[in-house]
C-alpha cells in the first residue's frame, strides 16, 4: 500500500515542504530510504522500528521503500522520524484512516521508546505549513509554543508517538496550542538585567552611545584596561528602541534555525546582543557549513554585535564582515545551494589604544616601543574603520565618581529620547526602501538630508584643516550631526551639532598614534 505524509526541511531561514512517500511491497525484505538522505535520515529506520515495537505495533518484514520528495534536494537531520513512522504504520494498514495524514504536517525526532525529541526551525516550518494550506502541524511539545505563534494554523504538541496514533483515531485527544503573541511580547520587552544607572561617571561616553543608538551608528570604544568599555557596551541593548513584531519574527526565525531558542520559548522580545570570542573563525562569524547555518552576524540581526579587543581578531575574520555591514545581509554559496541570511546589526567594538593599553593615559606611562601604537592600529583595515561612525575615547573613572552614591540617568529615560529620534527618522525615510536610520543614508542622499548652513561649512572646513581629518571623516561627521540634531528635535543641522560630531573622529586625526 502506498501512503503519503508531509514534513518540512529548513534551508536558510525558510522552510520547504517535503513529501514522504512510503510503499509497502509484498516482495523482498529490505527497507530503502531514497531521495538524497544523509546518514541521520538513513539511520531513522532503526529508531522508527524500535519506537513502533515499543508501543506494541508491528514493523513490516517485507520490502519498504521510503521516498523523500523532491528527490534532488539533500535531506538532513533526524526531524523526519515521526513522519516516516506514521507513514510505515499507515502503509502496513495499522491506521484506520491513512488519508487523514495528508492534511497534517508531521515533524519530530523519535527516541527508541517512542518519545519525541525537539527539532530545529519550528517557526519557519509552521509558517510554511500555513502557507501550504495544511489543517494542522504536529511536532514535539518543546517546540509547540514557538510554532503556536503562527495564526490560522492548529499546532499540536506531543511527547510520545502513541499520542499521535491516538489523535488520528480521535481528533479530540489533543488540544491545539494557543499563544497570545502580542501580550507575551509586550510583557517581556523591558526585562533587562543591566541598566545605565549602574555606570558611575562616563557621561560623555553615555552620550556617545545614545547618539549611536539613535542613528543606528557603528561605534568603537578606545581606552585603557578597566575603564569600563565592556560594561558600557553590554548596556547598549537597554537603550535601543523596542523590537517591532515583524523584527521579532525575523530574529526568532534565525535563532530557531540555528537551534539557539530555549525549550518552550516564544518570540524573542529583546534585541540580541552577541559577543563572540576573539578566536572565532570567519565561518563561525558569517555563517556556513555543508548545510549553511547562520553565523554570529546573523544571530545579531536587529541587535548588537560586540567585538571586544578588536585588533586581537584575525584579519580575515574582520575582512569578511565588510560586505554584510554594507548590504545588511550575507549570501553563502555552495556548489548545490546558495542561502541568504539577514544581517542588519549594529557593530560596537572596543580596543586598547596600544599593546600595553596605557597610551594617552592620564596617570600611567605607556611602555610600548616606538611605532608599536601605529602597528597595533594597523591591524584594523581602513575599509573596516571607514564603516565605523563614532570613535569614542574612554577615560578611567576617578575615585570620587566611583564612590558617589547617586547613579546617572536610567536606561528608560535615555531610551525615550532614542525612540523620539528614531520616529523622526521613520518619517524622513518613509519613501526610501531599505533605509530606516541615519547610518544607512547613501552618499547620494547626503546633500538633501544633511544640508548645513554657511557657519557650519566654515566650522567643518576649519576642523578638517586643523585636525587633518581624512576625506572619509566628512560623510561620517554629517551623518552623526544629523542624529545629534534629531535628538535635539531640530530640523536643521546647527553649528553646535557639527562641533559635537567632530570630536567623535579620534582615529582619523593625523598623528593620533604619535
Amino acid at each position: 500500500m502506498l501512503v503519503k505524509t508531509f514534513g518540512s526541511a529548513v534551508y536558510g531561514v525558510e522552510a520547504l515542504t517535503i513529501s514522504i512517500e512510503v510503499n509497502h511491497l509484498n516482495t523482498g525484505k529490505f527497507t530503502f530510504v531514497v531521495g538524497l538522505p544523509d546518514n541521520a535520515v538513513k539511520e531513522s529506520i532503526e529508531r522508527v522500528e524500535s519506537a513502533i515495537k515499543s508501543i506494541g505495533c508491528r514493523m513490516p518484514r517485507t520490502k519498504l521503500v521510503v521516498n523523500l520528495a523532491p528527490a534532488d534536494i539533500r535531506k538532513t537531520g533526524s526531524a523526519f522520524d515521526l513522519a516516516i513512522a506514521m507513514g510505515i504504520l499507515a502503509a502496513s494498514e495499522q491506521l484506520s484512516d491513512p488519508e487523514e495524514l495528508t492534511h497534517y504536517m508531521i515533524m519530530g525526532e523519535l527516541g527508541l521508546d517512542g518519545s519525541i525529541q525537539s527539532i530545529r526551525g519550528a517557526l519557519p516550518i509552521a509558517i510554511n505549513a500555513r502557507k501550504e494550506g495544511f489543517r494542522g502541524l504536529i511536532l514535539p511539545q518543546q517546540n509547540a509554543r514557538e510554532a503556536g505563534m503562527v495564526d490560522g494554523l492548529s499546532v499540536y504538541g506531543v511527547n510520545h508517538i502513541a499520542e499521535v496514533i491516538l489523535f488520528f483515531g480521535d481528533h479530540g485527544s489533543l488540544k491545539p496550542v494557543y499563544i497570545n503573541t502580542k501580550e507575551e511580547f509586550l510583557l517581556s520587552q523591558n526585562n533587562f538585567e543591566f541598566d545605565f544607572t549602574e555606570v558611575k561617571g562616563q557621561e560623555n561616553i553615555k552620550r556617545a552611545l545614545e547618539i549611536a543608538a539613535a542613528g543606528g551608528h557603528n561605534a568603537i570604544l578606545i581606552g585603557p584596561p578597566g575603564a569600563g568599555k565592556t560594561m558600557l557596551a553590554k548596556r547598549i541593548p537597554t537603550i535601543l528602541p523596542p523590537l517591532s513584531l515583524q523584527e521579532a519574527l525575523e530574529t526568532t526565525k534565525i535563532h530557531s534555525v540555528a537551534g539557539k531558542l530555549p525549550e518552550n520559548a516564544t518570540l524573542i522580545s529583546r534585541r540580541p546582543f552577541r559577543s563572540p570570542h576573539h578566536t572565532i573563525s570567519d565561518v563561525a562569524l558569517v555563517g556556513g557549513g555543508g548545510m549553511p547555518q547562520p553565523g554570529e552576524i546573523s544571530l545579531a540581526h536587529n541587535g548588537v554585535l560586540f567585538l571586544d579587543e578588536l585588533p586581537e581578531f584575525k584579519r580575515t575574520v574582520l575582512e569578511v564582515m565588510r560586505q554584510p555591514m554594507e548590504e545588511r545581509r550575507v549570501t553563502i554559496s555552495r556548489a548545490r545551494v546558495a542561502v541568504d541570511f539577514p544581517a542588519s546589526f549594529m557593530l560596537i567594538a572596543s580596543m586598547n589604544p596600544c599593546p600595553c593599553g596605557y597610551y594617552n593615559h592620564p596617570d600611567k606611562e605607556c611602555t610600548c616601543p616606538p611605532g608599536a601604537v601605529q602597528k597595533y592600529l594597523n591591524k584594523i583595515s581602513g575599509p573596516l574603520l571607514d564603516r565605523i561612525d563614532l570613535h569614542v575615547e574612554v577615560t578611567p573613572v576617578s575615585f570620587t565618581e566611583l564612590s558617589a552614591k547617586q547613579g546617572g540617568e536610567d536606561s528608560g529615560t535615555i531610551r525615550e529620547r532614542v525612540i523620539m529620534a528614531r520616529e523622526q527618522q521613520d518619517l524622513r525615510y518613509n519613501g526610501h526602501a531599505g533605509i530606516y536610520c541615519n547610518a544607512q543614508i547613501s552618499s547620494k542622499m547626503l546633500k538633501d538630508v544633511c544640508a548645513i548652513d554657511m557657519v557650519g561649512q566654515n566650522l567643518l572646513k576649519s576642523a578638517m584643516e586643523k585636525l587633518n581629518l581624512s576625506a572619509r571623516a566628512y560623510d561620517r561627521i554629517l551623518k552623526v550631526a544629523r542624529t545629534i540634531a534629531d535628538l535635539a528635535g531640530s530640523k536643521q543641522i546647527k553649528a553646535e551639532h557639527l562641533a559635537e560630531a567632530i570630536q567623535y573622529r579620534s582615529l582619523d586625526r593625523e598623528g593620533w598614534a604619535g
